[in-house]
């Protein structure tokens, strides 16, 4: 999709009449790989960003926008809020980090008049990876820019997370919402000079309960008259649109509809077999010389557990991807699946939006989600920057009510087999054999919840 530059009332120039340069991106930005059916006709030269931002999306090495980017771009650097409806991998997060460190670099401010604690850009996310993602995507956009990213998430580094709040000039603040929630009441981060406010995946932060943390921090912001606020999500639904009329200001509503729901590139299977019958499925299909890298998705997090234990026990390489894995433990998985160490990974849902890895040849639902939004995420996990995947579900009688749902959300049908019999040869070991016992009444499981040191911070506000 292209830009109709007659259909905008605002002049998207005005960015060029402010010296701005040229820049680009895709939605993972440690992958060069251009898909060009997937571009718009714009070239990021074209819109005359600072040569410093410029210099270091050349060294990324893209040079077209992607239709939400071309779409978004001449709005949101002319100063306008924006809306903006897009799938997951489409390149929301360079869109708004482009225009973030553009604006920051046409209005600089004097370090003499800068304060610690006091960043000039928040973007909120509702995930740790999906936080961390972006931060590394900021961070090498200002690779030739000299501004600071911090990254505020929840389960890691408190300590580390609060010393670079408390002592250091912020630019750019990433954030999930529990963690910078905990750093405003100890007074370690003040809101009130943001000049840019960004909301990722706002139906996420929805579906997640964390729109009443969401609101506590818009309102330690900037006013919406004094910033500028860019809101993005793969669906609106007329909850999320509600808050974005009053997070939001004269707002431009920009929607990128997807040729396509589910990824062109994916061949998807779905296997009828009982549940007894998944695991012995799974193990088998594992050991095909096509498959090198494996996503492995469960809806719950004991499910995962098992599962991971279950694969291990039959000499899988594999590792744990969910939200009660420590996080530095979660990165360094990450960087071992993606050189290769670890074939396989399990994870939920929410752990599994932060993944975004190219040649992951196989996804796996072990479980059919029960969002059909989710099937979607997952399978999207492969097929990225050009290449094809292979996603194969199993629909056990737990799950398979799920399949009409999803079918009509993606609009096609799904091939539907019966596992041949090289599927169904018997494991080389016996399965775990569990027993799911009751806690018993009046007890909860203990916890080693860090809260870390939220003594308060006396340090003055400002002189």
């Amino acid at each position: 999709m292209t830009i109709d530059n007659n259909s905008i009332d605002s002049n998207p120039t005005s960015a060029a009449d402010n010296n701005i340069s040229s820049a680009s991106d895709s939605p993972v930005i440690d992958s060069p790989t251009v898909d060009r059916s997937h571009t718009s006709d714009l070239r990021f030269s074209d819109l005359n960003l600072d040569h410093r931002l410029q210099q270091a999306i050349a060294a990324i090495g893209f040079e077209y926008c992607t239709p939400i980017q071309a779409e978004t771009l001449p709005w949101t650097l002319a100063c306008q809020d924006l809306i903006g409806q897009a799938q997951t991998g489409t390149g929301k997060t360079a869109a708004f980090l482009i225009t973030a460190i553009q604006t920051m670099l046409e209005t600089p401010i004097e370090d003499s008049k800068r304060f610690a604690s006091e960043p000039r850009v928040l973007a909120l996310a509702p995930t740790r990876e999906l936080a961390m993602q972006i931060a590394k995507d900021a961070e090498q956009l200002c690779a030739h820019t000299g501004h600071k990213v911090v990254t505020v998430v929840g389960g890691m580094h408190y300590d580390k997370q609060r010393d670079q709040l408390q002592n250091e000039v912020v630019d750019i603040l990433v954030a999930t919402p529990g963690r910078l929630i905990d750093f405003l009441g100890s007074q370690d981060v003040f809101l009130d000079q943001i000049d840019i406010l960004i909301l990722d995946e706002a139906d996420r932060m929805l579906d997640m309960g964390f729109i009443p943390d969401v609101k506590r921090i818009i309102r330690k912001c900037t006013p919406k008259e004094d910033r500028q606020t860019l809101l993005f999500s793969a669906t609106f639904n007329q909850d999320v649109l509600n808050l974005a009329s009053m997070w939001t200001q004269s707002a431009e509503f920009v929607e990128i509809e997807p040729e396509q729901k589910t990824a062109e590139r994916v061949e998807q299977t779905v296997y009828l077999v009982g549940d007894d019958e998944k695991l012995r499925v799974l193990v088998n299909y594992l050991k095909r010389p096509e498959v090198d890298k494996a996503l492995v998705f469960a809806n719950r997090r004991d499910q995962c557990r098992d599962l991971e234990e279950d694969l291990r026990n039959q000499g899988v390489s594999v590792s744990l991807m969910s939200g009660e894995i420590a996080q530095a433990k979660r990165l360094k998985t990450l960087e071992q699946f993606k050189a290769g160490s670890i074939q396989v990974l399990v994870a939920t849902d929410v752990a599994g939006r932060g993944i975004h890895v190219n040649g992951v040849t196989h996804v796996f639902n072990y479980n059919l989600p029960d969002n059909a939004e989710d099937y979607v995420h997952r399978i999207g996990r492969t097929g990225r920057a050009g290449s094809t995947g292979v996603s194969i579900s199993f629909a056990g009688e737990d799950d398979s009510f799920a399949l009409p749902a999803i079918e009509k959300y993606i609009g096609q049908k799904l091939a539907n087999e019966v596992p041949g019999e090289a599927l169904m040869v018997p494991m080389d070991n016996a399965p775990i054999a569990r027993k799911r016992g009751r806690r018993p009444q009046g007890t909860r499981p203990t916890g080693n919840r860090s809260s870390g040191n939220r003594s308060g911070n006396s340090r003055p506000r400002r002189s």
